[in-house]
């Protein structure tokens, strides 16, 4: 169980570095990594969610 809320601390600090991630880039104008960024938010969101869904399937059996 601890090894799952650690988890979710990693990919809730993920998600966050790239929204920072993602308004530096738009604001120096470096579009490649506003899409890097993007991709990476995108990601670390699916892992979580994917992680939500394990846990709920977990805590009713």
């Amino acid at each position: 169980m601890g090894k799952k809320i650690a988890l979710n601390v990693f990919y809730n600090l993920g998600v966050i570095l790239s929204g920072y991630g993602i308004f530096w880039a738009f604001k120096n104008e470096k579009y490649l990594f506003v899409a890097l960024f993007v991709v990476t938010a995108g990601f670390f969101l699916y892992q979580k969610l994917q992680l939500i869904k394990e846990m709920r399937s977990n805590l009713k059996n």
